[in-house]
């Protein structure tokens, strides 16, 4: 078998979407002739935990584990509550106090790439030798955080090893980087690094099209489109809801905040009078403050079911129960190239996808692909608003369904032999 070293930051029991794609691979890499060895942060700072991935790990996987130094435990002295908000991702409140700006300066620019910059000259020493003691030749990177991709560019300039960075996420173009409130020279040595990752590594691996464009302009070396996906399981038949439930799963947070929605559900309130008592609007994961402040706002309190964070088995029974499923992404031209993983266990859930955000988006070829569901822009209103209607008609009819086409091509175990296939053929 091909030994494989797997370099990622989240790992269970870390929860998220973040750790799915390489604890997936991981998973079936040994069916497709990969020895796995996977490294990780022995202490890592995860703002999100599902023990139930841990169960996910193979046996024949190999877990290397090292301890790592973050700076969120200083940063927690001053603000708690803004370095949760940090180290989840939660980058740009949407009225930053000074401390919040302050805090934001000092990660931008005091740690480039990330804040887990520190963890790259230990790893490196020590994987230099563990690398030639077990005979590994092959190393994948994965990021965010891209600090991953500093310790592969070290290794591959000291081992010569063959090399593949995995970006889950783009670097320069993600949404948030703007806010980091770089300097020049900060932002000047961000693009320097992902110049010098993408054109060091022997392959490079994307989630979504746009970023392969992205990275095509500014490297040659060869980029692979592999997806993220869903795990092809067997499920007890769910009852579906017996209102007309719309439920969006994962983290919704202020600048993902659909007005435009609201403001249909409103008036389809006011327009139709038994659709206040059949509508159920179902949130699961972390809710934003100023989220739950607009559906208020638009008087839909009476309908609203926050569940909170739930564990990734709840969350694949909501998504199976729920007539409608919704997938929300910013209207912003940077996340274009974002295809949320939730979207992937839509597909498996086989219900019809209501999904805003950008003109443009990748979340509208795949959704054109498999048959699925409609994307609309927030300047769409009146055809989402007509969309909302006519699947509340068909529900009232007991006839709302999706008769999804092509979603094997999004399955755990196919892009997992896609991925073993790139890795061979290094």
């Amino acid at each position: 078998m091909k030994k494989v070293l797997v370099i990622t930051y989240y790992w269970p029991p870390a929860g998220g979407p973040g750790v799915q794609r390489w604890l997936k691979f991981v998973k079936y890499f040994p069916d497709n002739g990969i020895q796995p060895y996977v490294y990780i942060p022995e202490n890592p700072h995860y703002p999100l935990k599902d023990a139930s991935f841990t169960s996910e790990i193979p046996t024949e996987a190999t877990i290397i584990k090292r301890p790592i130094r973050e700076p969120y435990g200083v940063a927690k002295l001053f603000s708690k509550k803004n370095t949760q908000k940090m180290s989840s991702g939660i980058i740009t409140p949407k009225n930053p106090s000074f401390l919040s700006k302050l805090m934001l300066f000092v990660r931008g620019n005091l740690f480039v790439p990330d804040a887990r910059v520190g963890w790259v000259k230990p790893s490196v020493s020590f994987l230099e030798k563990y690398l030639v003691e077990h005979n590994i030749d092959t190393v994948i990177t994965t990021g965010p955080p891209h600090s991953l991709h500093l310790i592969g560019l070290k290794l591959k300039k000291k081992l010569a090893i063959t090399w593949l960075a995995d970006f889950r996420d783009p670097w320069t173009t993600i949404h948030y980087h703007s806010s980091l409130r770089l300097t020049a020279s900060s932002e000047k040595k961000h693009k320097a690094l992902e110049h010098t990752v993408l054109n060091t590594a022997d392959q490079i691996t994307v989630t979504s099209p746009t970023t392969k464009k992205e990275f095509e302009a500014i490297t040659k070396k060869p980029i692979s489109v592999i997806t993220n996906g869903f795990e092809a399981l067997s499920f007890k038949k769910v009852q579906l809801d017996s209102k007309f439930s719309m439920a969006h799963i994962g983290s919704l947070l202020t600048e993902r905040n659909p007005i435009v929605l609201w403001q249909v559900l409103k008036e389809l309130k006011e327009e139709h009078p038994t659709f206040s008592n059949d509508f159920s609007l179902i949130l699961a994961g972390v809710v934003s403050e100023e989220v739950i402040k607009s559906i208020n706002n638009f008087n839909l309190q009476d309908q609203l079911d926050v569940k909170g964070y739930v564990s990734h088995e709840e969350a694949l029974q909501l998504q199976r129960s729920s007539q409608l499923l919704l997938l929300l992404e910013m209207d912003k031209p940077e996340t274009k190239a974002i295809i949320p993983g939730k979207l992937f266990e839509y597909l498996q859930a086989r219900r019809p996808i209501v999904a805003i955000g950008p003109q443009g988006s990748d979340i509208d070829g795949v959704l054109n692909e498999t048959k699925s569901g409609l994307f609309f822009t927030p300047q769409n209103k009146e055809a989402l608003k007509s969309h909302i209607l006519a699947s509340y008609k068909l529900y009232v009819n007991d006839q709302l369904r999706v008769d999804s086409a092509s979603i094997g091509h999004f399955s755990r175990e196919n892009l997992t032999s896609q991925m073993a296939g790139l890795l061979k053929s290094l």
